[in-house]
């Protein structure tokens, strides 16, 4: 009986630069094999100190999705911001209280999200305190994205100015230790 032969499937694919988005300023991420039908779609995730420089944000992880392809560049954005549950790990105590929300969001542009917040109070606190810390965040999230666009807001996040003004406005309910945006999930 014959041998088949078949087309290798490795040597019909090419690689592609993936390219982030222009929040990051273009820049090329990494090189991906692929064939041309198949890289649109495809998620990459990588760690936001290698798109921003700082070693400061080792502790996020960002999920970039491939949405248009231009010749060898594979074009993407941004799809998930996400703090790593060891980070969430470190600040999170015995003796501490966390109050977290979970906020459906519409930017100024009409863009849809949904944040996840986290705060942790330096001592224990009273359910109460706790409710009040949630009521605070929601309203703060809720109206600052319906006064700015959304890459000002992911960058704002990415900063920790948004962090800092939404502590600002939440720290007279309780003295907090860490107030963080856990994930911030941008729906299509």
């Amino acid at each position: 009986m014959p041998i088949q032969r078949g087309v290798d499937k490795w040597k019909l694919k090419k690689w592609f630069n993936i390219i982030a988005p222009k929040l990051f300023n273009e820049v090329e991420i990494t090189e991906m094999p692929a064939n041309d039908e198949k890289i649109v779609g495809r998620n990459i995730i990588i760690g936001l100190e290698l798109l921003t420089g700082n070693p400061a944000h080792a502790y996020t992880n960002v999920k970039l999705k491939v949405v248009n392809v231009n010749g060898d560049r594979a074009i993407t954005q941004l799809v998930r911001l996400e703090l790593v549950g060891s980070y969430i790990k470190s600040f999170v105590r015995r003796y501490k209280s966390i109050s977290s929300a979970v906020l459906p969001v519409v930017s100024k542009d009409n863009k849809n999200a949904v944040v996840k917040l986290i705060a942790v109070t330096r001592s224990k606190s009273t359910s109460s305190k706790i409710k009040g810390i949630r009521q605070e965040m929601s309203n703060f999230t809720k109206e600052y994205f319906k006064n700015n666009d959304l890459d000002s807001i992911i960058k704002a996040i990415i900063e920790g100015k948004f962090q800092a003004e939404m502590g600002a406005k939440v720290r007279y309910v309780a003295d907090l230790s860490k107030l963080e945006v856990r994930k911030l999930e941008i729906k299509s």
